[in-house]
């Protein structure tokens, strides 16, 4: 349910004044602080001459810890995580990619029905996804984005495997600001989602 704003704004000066010190009062600043959004966009599929009347329902993808979150994960290190300062997606990553899934294999014009697990009607086929990486490596200064996503498809009936195949691409971010990080991303979406699309629809 949202805080009307009124509350919100009470509940953090309550907050602050059960609070000691300048840290507390910081922290608080920080939490408070809005962070700039940003969207990936799916490019457009060419539309696919085998048509199916099935349906398909497009699962959320399962995926870390550090990455069922809207912030955009940054490795300094192969072992440590933080994120980028000031910006975040449009929603949690396995939310977003799942978004993308589903409107890049809608517009092929392959399948008949293709919407989220979440609603619609009874399946033909259902498409499971695992996120391994959706981040930025920082490698010798350079800022690094890797997208890394395996695909399932299932027959909805008996739950039977049809095929699987994992797709993964790396691009560089020419600088390290949040529109640069984020048109690194959109380049990987823009090579992988027509790809992932293509084999969802031939693989049914």
């Amino acid at each position: 349910m949202t805080i009307p704003s009124l509350t919100r704004r009470a509940a953090l000066l309550g907050a602050a004044a059960s609070l000691g010190g300048c840290n507390a009062i910081s922290s608080l600043n920080a939490a408070a602080t809005v962070l700039d959004t940003y969207d990936l966009v799916p490019p457009a599929a060419p539309t696919q001459t085998r048509r199916s009347g099935q349906t398909l329902l497009v699962a959320r993808p399962v995926a870390p810890a550090a990455l069922t979150s809207d912030r955009i994960l940054v490795r300094p290190t192969p072992v440590s995580v933080t994120y980028l300062p000031e910006a975040r997606w449009s929603d949690e990553v396995p939310a977003l990619l799942q978004t993308l899934l589903v409107r890049s294999i809608a517009a092929t014009g392959g399948v008949g029905y293709v919407g989220p697990s979440e609603g619609g009607p009874v399946p033909d086929r259902a498409l499971l996804g695992r996120i391994d990486a959706f981040e930025i490596d920082v490698r010798d200064g350079a800022m690094i984005a890797t997208v890394d996503f395996d695909l399932t498809l299932l027959r909805d009936r008996d739950q039977s495997l049809i095929a699987s195949r994992g797709f993964r691409l790396s691009a560089p971010a020419v600088n390290d600001t949040p529109l640069a990080v984020v048109a690194a991303f959109q380049r990987i979406v823009d090579d992988l989602l027509p790809q992932a699309a293509d084999w969802v629809v031939r693989a049914g």
